[in-house]
């Protein structure tokens, strides 16, 4: 997997062959004596090696993941939890929803070389700040009732300005390198990304695409509740719309799917994209589609208890309350994302027949840091069904493509399962920066779209007068 490393990452693999560290004090705010920063550069050659890192159906300390095979081809999806990530107190959860011909290849790619790059800038704004008295990189930003309000303020300003800062850079970086990507095609071949990372109180989270990231926490009667942490990023969301059209992009639904709201060329009725981001997907990033993702940073309490990550398999079949109500009610933490896969599985049958089960993924992080005890029986049910599942179609697959691997309201609307996807290539490269998503649109969370199970509809038609461009 060492190919799944990104090149163009200079400061990051500078940093290993020069044998620089990081601060202790930086980053955790506590002291280290075990794993620094260098210590992951070094191993990046040998990704799936790292330690406390997960991306493959399992567990680890404070986490479990589990992804199960649709029945539209191979499985697209790819999901991480990468511990010790920075810091021994930083978390790092990613869930990537590959869509087109190549889209597996992309959600990979995009999996192992996008934590990559935000270490990357992470690390290159740290070796500037060395030695200054700039924000360090603390989890446990907690406000003071005391003179130091202000103090606190600014701190946990400047601390947000890093990490935006850090998550536009590598999310612009990482749709770099897959334009120019000598043996992976992804001019209508895209990914979705819903990524954050958890460090001591905070959570800071960086999206886009449709795939969705919520959190069980407890009311002020002791009751489990769901919240909504990101937003699912569609082309009918008001601002997403009015930067696609004033792109020359079109949106509009097909008549036999009018909740589906897609992204269509100017010139064609191709290739429907059914999300306003996406990495990748180039044939429409002249067009209004951009890379640019949505930041945003909480601060946890005693009350929270756990995140889930999710592809748009699990969304389109069951809601959030359900989620979290399946999730704070399994028999063990370590089985809980399989059985949630299951329990979608499960409603993908009874509501939609006869249409085509999506890929789902799952990333379940317990906020508490901590695993349940299990028997040995628990311990080899799961490994039992783990092992299952990857032969099942989840097998490790390298960038050549030569393996194959395998809202608050619930979506309703599913293609048939007759229906074929058709794929065709378009150099773009264009994106542009602009500023987060206002109030009002936080507020629209995108319910009143609906997930798609087929994220394109068909292949770019080109003419002799609209030739097809030289490709990257």
């Amino acid at each position: 997997m060492g190919s799944c490393v990104s090149t163009s990452s200079r400061s990051t693999c500078s940093s290993g062959s020069n044998g620089e560290t990081v601060s202790p004090s930086c980053f955790c705010g506590q002291k280290r004596t075990r794993r620094t920063f260098s210590d992951h550069v070094v191993s990046l050659q040998h990704l799936p090696s790292i330690p406390n890192r997960i991306f493959m159906n399992g567990k680890s300390r404070t986490s479990c993941i589990f992804t199960q095979q649709g029945r539209k081809g191979i499985n697209q999806d790819a999901m991480v939890v990468w511990e010790d990530f920075m810091s021994e107190d930083a978390i790092f959860c990613g869930i990537f929803d590959g869509h087109g011909p190549h889209g597996h290849l992309v959600a990979r790619k995009v999996r192992d070389v996008l934590p990559i790059k935000l270490l990357s800038f992470l690390h290159s704004y740290q070796s500037r700040s060395n030695g200054s008295n700039t924000t360090c990189f603390k989890g446990n930003l907690k406000r003071s009732d005391g003179g130091d309000s202000e103090k606190d303020c600014s701190a946990e300003d400047k601390l947000n300005s890093i990490w935006r800062d850090a998550f536009l850079k590598s999310y612009k970086a990482m749709d770099k390198e897959l334009r120019s990507h000598p043996n992976l095609d992804c001019f209508c071949s895209g990914s979705t990304a819903v990524t954050i990372v958890k460090q001591g109180s905070s959570l800071f989270m960086g999206y886009i695409g449709d795939s969705r990231a919520i959190m069980g926490s407890r009311d002020s009667n002791d009751s489990m509740m769901a919240i909504q942490l990101t937003v699912d990023l569609k082309p009918d969301l008001p601002r997403e719309a009015e930067r696609i059209k004033r792109c020359k992009g079109r949106v509009f639904a097909l008549q036999d799917e009018p909740e589906v709201p897609r992204v269509w060329l100017p010139f064609d009725d191709a290739p429907g994209l059914a999300m306003a981001r996406a990495f990748g997907d180039f044939c429409l990033k002249e067009y209004g589609v951009i890379s640019i993702p949505e930041f945003s940073h909480r601060l946890l309490t005693d009350r929270d208890q756990f995140i889930v990550l999710a592809s748009d398999g699990v969304w389109d079949v069951l809601s959030n309350e359900e989620v979290v109500e399946i999730v704070s009610t399994a028999p063990t933490r370590s089985s809980a994302a399989r059985i949630l896969v299951d329990s979608a599985a499960r409603e993908w049958k009874l509501k939609y027949p006869t249409s085509k089960m999506d890929d789902c993924a799952v990333v379940c992080l317990f906020l508490d840091g901590k695993m349940d005890a299990e028997s040995d029986y628990d311990e080899q049910n799961f490994s039992s069904a783990t092992l299952q599942s990857n032969h099942s179609g989840n097998a490790i697959e390298s960038d050549d493509g030569q393996k194959s691997e395998p809202s608050l309201q619930r979506n309703f609307t599913v293609r048939s399962s007759e229906e074929n996807d058709a794929y065709g290539r378009l150099p773009v490269d264009a994106e542009r920066n602009e500023e987060t998503v206002a109030a009002e649109d936080q507020n629209w969370l995108g319910l009143e779209g609906v997930t798609r199970v087929n994220s394109l509809v068909q292949l770019p038609r080109f003419s002799e007068e609209r030739p097809n461009p030289e490709i990257l």
